[in-house]
């Protein structure tokens, strides 16, 4: 069948002509008489292009596709069967069944049976979910349909409801019945063999000399110390298969996605390492670190510290290490009202994604900050913040804490006794906030 389809009016100037007994949006039908002249014609040397032409059908409005094939159509059914072969044997020009009324019990059953598979579904996704967490959108295959709609009719015994089932789920009936064919299903088991052997081959090169490897080492592991060459696509997809780890890191799709599109700026390095200005509030430092307690367990710390003091004057702690953490400690710094920022204050980072981002960047300057950024690569270029995190970690007990709320209490507690307690020496022996109080007596 032709891929064009006929507008309204080319359906209404095909349906004057005499041999177009109906004509629709996607196809024509011929009248008999039609069909019986183009073969004589045909068999006397014209081509079907003549024969269309002088018929009053225009090539342009039909498609050389549709004449070529329908010639084609004819001349195969004439040799079977003759003259009989070309009559339209349709009641009413189609070769579908005529549309009844279901029952009740007919529409209760099928309702019945798109609720099972619709549970069956969910039940699916749900193990897909907890076994690949991190994934958004899950789509299931052709094939885990037609296994969900298998066990959904064996379960609840639904016979005669394939092509419903089939239909609800989105795909088609013969791929079903072609999927559970004998010859399809030994197939797949002659697969499945084949990649439990190649599995542990590829076991055998993972854990080689006791050291685990990615895709690509296993690669040439295969081919160097085995003799064995396959396919790096084929190696990925049997450690996908079997949960075949690698170990090695992976590329940060969120920074690929910063690179895309260039949303995220990176600013000048105002700071220039002048951390000790002499004037409390003016110079914020800012990072995010990791907190390892209990077993195992992993929390991030995210402070704005006070250049010239070494303050911490907010700080928070979470699980995990979204935008959020960044912007609620700037939110807390902004909320504390006995911190009156300086005139022309800004605070610097380094460039990681959180401070590059356009909501971070907006935020910074709703609060009328100025901004700066270490340079790429540059830890020298925020020295206080980084020391600060070095001489917490020394101080903080954080091992010992079971939950998050437990490491949040005793964060809480370090940095209020760094502020109060912990005499510097760089700093006239005072403590951060004894220190402050001096700066600004001098100031006044």
């Amino acid at each position: 069948m032709s891929k064009k389809l006929f507008t309204e009016k080319e359906i209404q100037i095909l349906s004057k002509n005499t041999y177009v007994k109906s004509v629709s949006s996607k196809g024509i039908t011929y009248t008999d008489e039609f069909k019986e002249l183009f073969i004589a014609q045909n068999e006397q040397g014209k081509t079907p292009r003549e024969i269309f032409d002088e018929c009053g059908f225009d090539e342009e409005v039909i498609g050389i596709g549709r004449i070529r094939s329908s010639g084609k159509r004819w001349r195969e059914a004439y040799r079977k069967n003759g003259l009989l072969g070309l009559r339209d044997t349709r009641p009413v020009n189609t070769g579908r069944p005529s549309e009844r009324e279901l029952s009740l019990e007919e529409k209760y059953a099928r309702l019945e049976a798109e609720t099972n598979l619709l549970k069956a579904e969910n039940e699916l996704l749900k193990k897909i979910r907890f076994a690949e967490r991190g994934m958004k959108k899950i789509k299931l295959s052709a094939d885990q349909k037609f296994n969900l709609i298998h066990s959904v009719i064996e379960k609840y015994n639904l016979k005669g409801m394939v092509s419903y089932l089939c239909k609800v789920a989105g795909v088609s009936r013969q791929g079903y019945y072609n999927y559970f064919s004998a010859k399809q299903v030994e197939r797949r088991k002659d697969r499945e063999k084949q990649d439990e052997s190649l599995r542990d081959l590829i076991l055998k090169a993972y854990n080689f000399k006791n050291r685990k490897k990615g895709a690509r080492q296993i690669k040439m592991v295969l081919a160097g110390q085995f003799g064995v060459v396959f396919n790096l696509k084929r190696i990925r997809r049997i450690m996908k298969k079997y949960g075949i780890e690698s170990p090695f890191r992976r590329a940060n799709p969120y920074k690929r996605i910063m690179k895309a599109t260039q949303e995220h700026k990176v600013v000048p390095n105002v700071l220039s390492r002048e951390f000790k200005q002499g004037i409390p509030f003016k110079v914020l430092l800012t990072d995010i670190t990791y907190l390892y307690f209990g077993k195992g367990k992993r929390a991030y710390l995210s402070t704005i510290i006070d250049a010239s003091t070494n303050e911490v004057l907010a700080h928070q702690v979470s699980d995990r290490v979204t935008l959020d953490i960044a912007t609620d400690t700037l939110k807390k710094l902004k909320k504390n009202r006995r911190i009156k920022l300086a005139k022309g204050a800004y605070i610097h980072s380094d460039q990681g994604g959180h401070y590059t981002s356009p909501v971070y960047q907006k935020l910074v300057k709703k609060f009328r900050l100025g901004q700066s950024m270490s340079r790429r690569g540059n830890c020298w270029d925020n020295a206080p913040q980084e020391s600060f995190f070095g001489h917490f970690k020394d101080l903080a007990d954080i091992k010992p804490c079971e939950t998050l709320e437990e490491l949040k209490q005793e964060v809480k507690a370090a940095i209020h006794y760094y502020n109060h307690y912990r005499y510097q020496w760089n700093m006239n022996k005072m403590t951060p906030v004894q220190y402050r109080d001096h700066l600004l007596k001098v100031e006044a």
